[in-house]
């Protein structure tokens, strides 16, 4: 009986200092903040009001900027949308495989489904996880049957929830996905994508222009949705395709909802806007609203929808337990193709800004975008000259949830988005179409590379020369000065830091100094 008596006290006090461990560690998940990512698509480094822009206004991410951090040296990985998205989430440079590039609507999964993860490292910290609108990292594994669930996807590699669309809004599929299901699909109308060949009596933009309320400038000529011609070739879903207008409506309701169900534990959400990339399709609501077009038309309407995400999170109680991180995934581009009065309308509009370069190139437009940090109460409200890049959010991330993580490109730069330090990065590689180049502090060198100067299509210079290109970007942002004659040493030291991160594979021929 003694002996049972002391087993039980030892029983009990051994459960007892379980239980107050586990509710420590409960305790402890509570207080880490929710997590937010709005990611804009093509949003150039001066298509925002806090970044310098007078022509259209943003007033909702500007006051993300005044009550949080905006960063000066912000950047995706790459100036493309895929490969950005991929380093976003996996913390890796997306140069590092190969698929890392703009993907078809019917590409296979990107992220190997056994990959380490900003979601699914959350998860291990206790969050509900959550991505709503663009995806485009690929779905299935090789041949998607669209009226069935597809997997794997977003849920397979950490969301709890997905609400998305497969690629792009000129890329078909154009239906959403909820959980791996066709949103609205019918068994009796099923439907079918291919990339190579039409289906049979299905028209295009390239045969029948009298479909059309948006005209095609380049490769958006095939199947016909809503009167937009788009890339690729799609029959049936009727009943399931989307209204192109109500697109930044239904990601907004999802977002917010995905918000006021999860508040028992902490949240991450993905909210992955499709503005400005084309189509831009502004609702009614928002058409005429900027005086440049449509293309400024939806980032005023993407400036709404911000705005009435942020008071979701003020009526629900959660501004100051919840960090926003606010970006965009590569810089920006005018005429992308379509005719839509985006060109004719620019004006003294600079979505570049001070910068050179956009949406793929490898200038500095290319890759620095918006990058913006708020979390009230906790960030002091300034503006940071640090270099930090989005693949730094796992690390990051993991170090604020108190997280152990394996990563050889991702820098923990917890202090430097929480405003506690300004020590960003000293080196980023930085990736334009699987071309790269190196920023180490206040440098950046690109390599010779072959091909066009400029994509005359979309009239933006890509970086390409037969030269080696060396550029003292805190004095010459706007890339003006080739100074590889100038400093020799400094383009041999760069040119050593580029190729012990970057490797050799695409090496030119050796640079000999004087």
């Amino acid at each position: 009986m003694k002996q049972s008596r002391i087993f039980n006290l030892l029983l009990g006090g051994l459960l007892s200092t379980s239980a107050c461990q586990m509710a420590e560690q409960g305790e402890e998940v509570r207080n880490h903040p929710n997590i937010v990512i709005i990611y804009m698509d093509d949003l150039g480094y001066g298509d925002v009001g806090a970044y310098g822009a007078t022509a259209i206004k943003t007033p909702n991410i500007d006051r993300l900027a005044a009550e949080g951090l905006r960063f000066t040296n912000g950047y995706a990985t790459s100036s493309t949308c895929t490969p950005s998205r991929y380093a976003l989430l996996t913390g890796v440079y997306p140069w590092r495989n190969k698929d890392a590039k703009i993907l078809p609507g019917t590409a296979p999964l990107l992220i190997d489904t056994q990959q380490q993860t900003l979601p699914k490292m959350l998860k291990q910290a206790g969050y509900r996880t959550g991505v709503v609108g663009k995806w485009h990292l690929g779905l299935g594994v090789g041949h998607v049957d669209w009226n069935q669930r597809i997997t794997p996807g977003p849920n397979e590699v950490g969301f709890d929830y997905s609400y998305i669309m497969a690629a792009t809004q000129d890329r078909v599929p154009t239906v959403f996905i909820e959980n791996g299901k066709v949103v609205g699909a019918e068994a009796d109308d099923p439907i079918d994508i291919d990339y190579h060949q039409n289906f049979e009596g299905e028209p295009t933009g390239l045969d029948h222009p009298e479909l059309l309320r948006m005209r095609w400038h380049h490769g958006h000529n095939n199947s016909i949705v809503n009167g937009i011609p788009r890339i690729g070739f799609m029959k049936g879903g009727e009943k399931a395709k989307w209204i192109d207008e109500n697109m930044a409506d239904t990601f907004l309701t999802k977002a917010c909802t995905f918000v006021k169900e999860r508040q028992s534990e902490p949240f991450f959400l993905y909210y992955a806007m499709h503005q400005p990339h084309v189509p831009r399709t502004p609702n009614p609501r928002f058409a005429g609203s900027s005086g440049l077009g449509p293309r400024g038309d939806v980032i005023v309407e993407a400036d709404w929808c911000i705005g009435a995400f942020m008071k979701t999170l003020e009526d629900e109680g959660l501004l100051e337990s919840t960090i926003v991180i606010f970006s965009s995934d590569n810089g920006p581009v005018v005429n992308d193709g379509y005719y839509d009065d985006a060109v004719e309308k620019l004006g003294d509009h600079r979505p570049w800004g001070p910068l050179r370069g956009g949406k793929y190139s490898l200038y500095e437009a290319g890759t620095r975008v918006p990058f913006i940090v708020q979390w009230k109460g906790r960030i002091n409200t300034g503006v940071s000259d640090a270099v930090i890049c989005q693949m730094d959010l796992l690390a990051s991330l993991a170090d604020l949830t108190a997280q152990d993580i394996e990563s050889s490109d991702s820098r923990n730069l917890l202090q430097v988005l929480l405003g506690d330090t300004n020590q960003g990065r000293n080196e980023l590689i930085l990736e334009a179409s699987s071309r790269t180049a190196l920023r180490k502090g206040d440098w950046v060198m690109i390599p010779p590379y072959n091909g066009p100067t400029r994509n005359e299509q979309v009239n933006i210079e890509l970086g390409n020369s037969d030269e080696y290109q060396l550029y003292n970007i805190k004095d010459d942002a706007g890339q003006q000065t080739n100074l590889t004659e100038a400093e020799p040493e400094k383009l041999k030291e760069m040119i050593d830091s580029y190729e012990a991160i970057r490797g050799h594979s695409d090496k030119p021929e050796p640079l000999k100094l004087e």
